[in-house]
């Protein structure tokens, strides 16, 4: 691999031990940026070197420091020296919570407190990881356009659970935030579907369960529930490509290769690993049904069955200069990491 070009810039990262945080710290790394990584308890910090290490990164040029997205203390001597906040610290849980604010004061107040503490040490440009959560959600089935960068998640409609809630008002705060500030200009959010890809370690993220349901036999059989996959490698260049890119300014790029089922994403994850077992029983939506009546997650995603929703990621793909990886190749990839790292 060429050696990257070394840069002064420093880039202040939240959430550096996530799945996507730890790929755009690669990125940014692999880029010749300083990256100053957060995390809730620097204890961390060891484990996302040594990962990153192993990855390639010249971990010299990694930092890291303290933050809670629910607490003021630190923010603003973490943006001392930085030119760049990539925030893409924010909470999401696999199961839903009993209070719906579990998820959304941490989410916005989390945002906030990012956001003001980079315009108070005048940061230049401010990358937010929203969610296709923040467009897609909320409307009619017969939606059947693709969503664009213009779209948001009606918050009243019938499908709207707690994730997209704070997810649609984080990035709405977000946007307050620096239209108040006159510095709209200066903000991009990346909304991405759901994420797969290959894994830094141990840590499967959240989409990843798709997989690894599907490996473990936690999933007998196989509900119609729709995705739209991309790529962790494609978001996190996207992050770092729309750092600089004066085309990225004030804008929102929506990101998702291509809808997909769930008994087509078994089909690509038994032809990635045919001596494995996958279930190949499709479960009809009479039987999702009954059992969402004692299931309050699966009660959030009834009314989603069989309902393919489209990406328009025409911005994306002009930001990286090339197509998307196809949804097959993440779902490969993300099957193959969890075996190497014996987590299924």
């Amino acid at each position: 691999m060429t050696a990257p070009t070394l840069q002064n810039d420093r880039v202040l990262l939240t959430g550096v031990s996530g799945f996507l945080g730890g790929h755009v710290a690669l990125a940014l790394l692999n880029a010749g940026y300083i990256v100053r990584g957060s995390v809730r308890n620097l204890g961390k910090a060891e484990s996302v070197r040594a990962t990153l290490e192993r990855a390639g990164a010249d971990v010299s040029r990694l930092e890291f420091v303290a933050l809670d997205l629910l607490s003021d203390k630190g923010w603003d001597e973490a943006m001392e020296g930085v030119r760049y906040l990539q925030h893409t610290a924010s909470p999401f849980v696999i199961d839903l919570p009993e209070d719906k604010m579990d998820l959304i004061r941490p989410a916005v107040e989390g945002t906030e407190r990012a956001l003001n503490a980079a315009l108070r040490t005048n940061v230049e440009r401010i990358i937010l990881t929203s969610s296709m959560a923040a467009i897609a959600y909320g409307h009619e089935k017969a939606h059947t356009k693709p969503f664009t960068d213009r779209d948001w998640t009606n918050l009243n409609g019938r499908d709207v659970n707690a994730y997209i809630e704070s997810k649609t008002l984080a990035e709405q705060r977000a946007w307050d935030i620096m239209h108040a500030a006159g510095r709209a200009a200066d903000l991009t959010t990346i909304n991405p579907s759901a994420i797969l890809g290959p894994l830094l370690d141990q840590d499967p993220g959240t989409s990843a369960l798709i997989v690894k349901r599907l490996l473990d036999g936690s999933v007998p059989a196989l509900p119609r529930l729709p995705f739209v996959i991309v790529d962790v490698r494609d978001i996190a260049n996207a992050h770092v490509a729309a750092m600089t890119a004066d085309s990225a300014r004030g804008r929102r790029f929506p990101m998702g290769e291509r809808p997909i089922l769930m008994g087509e994403v078994a089909d690509i994850v038994r032809k990635a690993v045919p001596d494995r077992k996958v279930p190949r029983l499709t479960m009809p939506d009479w039987a999702v049904r009954i059992y969402a009546l004692f299931d309050r997650d699966v009660r959030g995603i009834v009314n989603e069955l069989g309902v393919l929703k489209h990406l328009d990621s025409s911005g994306a793909i002009a930001l990286l200069g090339r197509p998307l990886i196809p949804a097959d190749q993440a779902i490969t990839a993300t099957t193959h990491a969890l075996i190497e790292h014996r987590i299924v």
